[in-house]
């Protein structure tokens, strides 16, 4: 009979002789069970000894499990059930390894099968069976049951859809339950989750197909199905997302829920664009509970967090927040709703699409196709009986005109411009057609904001950079006296690439006085931009710098997402 590699190594160390070997090998396979298991379990050699022989037969590193912190290890790297069969568990990914701990690296299948699912190459570690055990039902037990609250009925469709999906052909059906396909969706989702990802990507090329993340603001190719996998994975997304999945001619959205564990709720929004081989889908990621974290989280300085709070507690007026996609405008507001969101306070709101649901807050959907435009929406709001309104964005003259008319007439109103600063924005509003005597008697505070990437605090070491970047990049000579240093990225397990988590940074400008005299001259942002200076509004660079010398972003960081 011939013994596994695990039984050639003992038989070579002494450890075991080959009849015994031979007989507890062909015990284990008539009772479908574990060489090893077999090993320990007869008490014929001790865990310790086992883990010691294998190292030294397989030249693999020998690691003693309690040693461990548990908290730091990666989370659903791989499937629980499979670390569970084959005695495997995680330790640590860096880049495309991943470092593994098992009680036998003999097994050659295991780490194809590794390799396959994760496109990883495997460093194996060796562990102590009994160890190994222990550590893999406790570690895997929370995740399985995560797993398990998302399988089938567990997706939550969004009942309120404007246009529900059509019941899909009898040969559909049979794609979009393939176990593959649904296995692999629902990891992605909780690894997406796990990872602190916004959005998922999904894109099919003629001879592959990747899905990549966007965590902390960049994209990183997590996973390459085979290709084949495309036709069958969109389906089965469209299918919970309440989409058409006959139509694959025309871009759709759709949206759906996940639960994981007992309460915790996710939403998803879903994107599909047709391209040149398939449907591109992705989907973002809105956590309810980061409306929740409080404007301290955001990172507002305090006197920008002073100057917020106070004209949202005025009672009447326009707030305005702009900045690119996906620079957080959304939470911004949703945080500031958060605060306003009182028993005594009607708040409506009208987006396209409502992303976090705030309970209290009375949202609504735009649908243009129905005739629910914001500017429609507004009207409505009007006869409501509110205290708060806010718009999702700001687009067209009329939406303009009923918001500013809501601001003049009692009412707080909150919404999103698309501009690169706040003395931009003045000026947008008045292209758009807004005179400016209405923008001078409305708007109270405009906000520009970007994310940048947080600095890994376990990992981050001072940056020696010359001096002369520094005053470059906009420092004065003031500034470098000495008191700070900066600092940059370095990489550990705890984070991605020496960052961890962004920040918000901000240009927070009230309007005053002598802003509406210029506004009412038809002044230029430029000077907009000048008086705000000369008030003591930060730029978007001088608050990112302002970060740096704080220790809680790079240099690279600000100048990357911010202009002079």
């Amino acid at each position: 009979m011939a013994l596994p590699g695990l039984g050639r190594a003992l038989v070579s160390a002494g450890k075991l002789d080959q009849v015994t070997a031979e007989s507890l090998f062909r015990k284990a396979q008539t009772n479908r069970g574990s060489f090893i298991a077999e090993l320990t379990g007869s008490g014929t050699v001790s865990a310790a000894d086992l883990a010691h022989v294998v190292s030294g037969a397989f030249g693999a590193p020998l690691l003693d499990l309690e040693a461990i912190d548990t908290k730091r290890l990666p989370k659903n790297a791989l499937d629980p059930k499979f670390c569970v069969e084959h005695r495997v568990l995680v330790l640590a990914k860096k880049g495309n390894r991943l470092s593994i701990a098992t009680a036998d690296p003999g097994d050659q299948q295991v780490a194809e099968k590794i390799k396959f699912s994760t496109q990883c190459s495997v460093d194996w570690i060796i562990a102590e069976y009994d160890k190994l055990t222990k550590l893999i039902e406790v570690q895997t037990t929370s995740v399985a049951k995560a797993m398990d609250t998302i399988i089938g009925d567990d997706f939550e469709f969004n009942e309120d859809a404007a246009d529900a999906a059509p019941a899909e052909p009898e040969e559909k059906a049979s794609d979009v339950e393939d176990a593959p396909v649904v296995k692999f969706l629902q990891k992605m989702l909780i690894d997406a989750f796990s990872m602190r990802a916004s959005d998922l990507h999904f894109e099919p090329y003629e001879h592959t197909y990747r899905v990549r993340f966007r965590i902390d603001g960049e994209l990183r190719e997590i996973a390459s199905p085979p290709v084949a996998i495309k036709e069958k994975l969109a389906s089965r997304i469209k299918v919970i997302s309440r989409m058409d999945i006959s139509e694959k001619r025309i871009p759709q959205d759709g949206r759906m829920k996940l639960k994981i564990g007992g309460d915790k709720v996710i939403d998803f929004r879903v994107s599909t664009l047709p391209t040149l081989f398939g449907e591109k889908i992705v989907i973002r990621i809105l956590d309810p509970s980061s409306a929740k974290l409080g404007i301290d989280a955001l990172g507002y300085e305090p006197q920008e967090k002073e100057k917020l709070l106070k004209a949202i507690n005025r009672p009447y007026g326009m707030v305005l927040v702009t900045g690119p996609t996906g620079s957080g405008k959304t939470v911004s507001l949703y945080t500031c709703l958060n605060i306003l969101n009182q028993p005594g306070v009607n708040i409506s709101t009208a987006e396209d699409p409502s992303e976090i649901n705030l309970p209290g807050v009375n949202q609504v959907n735009v649908n243009d196709k129905a005739g629910l435009t914001f500017a429609a929406a507004l009207k409505s709001f009007l006869r409501q009986d509110p205290d708060v309104i806010m718009v999702g964005e700001i687009r067209d003259l009329e939406t303009a005109d009923i918001a500013i008319k809501a601001a003049q007439t009692g009412h707080l109103v909150l919404s999103t411009l698309h501009t690169n600063d706040a003395p931009t924005t003045l000026t947008r509003m008045l292209n758009m057609g807004i005179a400016p005597f209405n923008i001078a008697s409305s708007v109270i505070l405009i906000t520009a904001q970007r994310l940048a990437r947080r600095l890994c605090p376990q990992c981050k070491a001072p940056a020696d950079l010359p001096r002369k970047a520094l005053l470059d990049a906009g420092y004065t000579i003031d500034d470098l006296d000495g008191s700070w240093i900066p600092y940059k990225p370095v990489g550990c397990s705890a984070c991605n690439n020496g960052y961890k988590g962004r920040v918000g940074i901000y240009q927070v400008m009230p309007i005053t006085e002598d802003m509406q005299r210029i506004i009412l001259k038809g002044g230029s942002a430029l000077e907009i931009a000048a008086q705000a200076a000369s008030e003591g509004v930060r730029t978007l660079r001088q608050s990112g710098l302002h970060k740096v010398k704080l220790g809680v972003t790079s240099l690279e960081e600000v100048l990357g997402c911010t202009n002079d």
